[in-house]
């Protein structure tokens, strides 16, 4: 299908050249070029770096909902989320500053022969269940955390719920954990992180609920746009509390988001289920499928989607570098399936395993329109 306006960018102006420049300036080494419009150097100086991620806000949201707020004011710009646009891929990119090429987490459900199981990684569950995949997280996830090699004092500051998940515990490392409950607790445990001593720090911090109701109500509604003015509201007042400190905040998104209609929703045909090998992987909006026959799923594949997805060999994704450069997992091959349907406009795809509830989300993410690939660039110095 030929490179997309909005292709991943692993060379210069993308997620993960933003956290090479994180890792450069904390004194680690970065495996990747650091981002462009926003060099290690310059963030070099500053004696804390507070670096927020705001799951599922696109540059284009907080373009057109922003006007004259504290982030659109420190807005530098637009950078790339990587492929797929979606949490499991970029937040591992953000935790381990490896693409997903190299981390191997493709999608909110991977087949993982590890565990002999389709499972989600971010709950470290079976899929349709609510079993843990039976395997230790290392077997799993071969990269190791960004902040065992840096110079300086780490803290992670997340969500209670998630915060000691099999997940968050093997890439966070050896950086300190601090919890909170709702939005004045995430910006009192990021104060607290910056002002908690005069050493150098790097403070990681992570938002979930923009993402969480944007799926439920979609990015477009009334409740999304109420929980964005929370965000800048205290965006503003994190600034104003960190004024005097030294503190240089980057504020980015792991992907952006777009609604989908359920009339452009296709539930996989029957047909095409029966040649799968397993469940299927990835996203709605882009899904991976192990096959029996590819030639033959390939075939079927393009005449029902017709002209409502692109359907390709996986391996071709990979060989025009959607999941970026590096060296593969060594599981990658397998994590992809064998064919991969990437769906057009604002189209998703869906199947059904025992114990799922028959539910679809409103907002969605994981494909690769502006809204789900362009991310915001925000800095802002106290």
């Amino acid at each position: 299908m030929g490179k997309p306006a909005h292709f991943p960018n692993y060379s210069g102006g993308g997620f993960v050249n933003l956290v090479a420049s994180l890792v450069e300036a904390r004194g680690g080494v970065s495996r990747h070029p650091s981002l462009g419009s926003l060099p290690a150097a310059e963030l070099r100086s500053a004696q804390n770096i507070v670096f927020v991620i705001i799951d599922g806000l696109g540059d284009k949201y907080l373009r057109a909902n922003g006007a004259g707020g504290p982030l659109a004011r420190h807005r530098r710009g637009a950078i790339s989320a990587v492929f797929p646009s979606t949490t499991a891929s970029a937040i591992t990119t953000s935790f381990t500053g490896a693409t997903p090429l190299e981390h191997g987490l493709t999608g909110w459900f991977t087949y993982f022969s590890e565990a002999a199981c389709v499972g989600a990684p971010l709950p470290f569950q079976r899929r349709g269940e609510r079993t843990v995949l039976g395997v230790k997280p290392a077997q799993l996830f071969v990269e190791g955390p960004l902040f065992d090699g840096l110079a300086t004092r780490s803290i992670v500051v997340s969500w209670r719920k998630i915060i000691d998940s099999a997940y968050n515990l093997h890439h966070c490392g050896q950086a300190e954990r601090l919890a909170y409950d709702d939005l004045p607790g995430f910006l009192e445990q990021t104060v607290h992180a910056v002002t908690s001593g005069p050493e150098r720090k790097f403070v990681y911090a992570y938002w979930p609920e923009f993402d969480a109701l944007s799926h439920q109500h979609g990015v477009g509604s009334a409740e999304v746009r109420a929980h964005f003015s929370a965000l800048d509201g205290m965006f503003g007042e994190l600034l104003a509390r960190l004024a005097g400190t030294d503190t240089l905040l980057v504020l980015t998104a792991d992907h952006g988001f777009i609604d989908c209609p359920s009339e452009e929703a296709i539930e996989l045909p029957a047909e095409l289920s029966a040649m799968l090998r397993f469940p299927l992987c990835g996203e709605r909006r882009v899904a991976f499928c192990h096959v029996q026959d590819q030639k033959t799923f390939i075939g079927r594949a393009k005449s029902l989607f017709a002209d409502r997805a692109d359907i390709r060999p996986s391996r071709e994704l990979a060989d025009e570098g959607w999941f970026g450069p590096g060296r593969a997992h060594p599981r990658f091959a397998e994590r992809i399936g064998d064919v991969a349907i990437v769906m057009n406009g604002r189209g998703t795809v869906k199947d059904w395993v025992p114990g799922e509830p028959r539910h679809l989300h409103i907002g969605n993410h994981g494909g690769i329109s502006e809204d789900e690939m362009n991310v915001p660039l925000v800095v802002a110095q106290t």
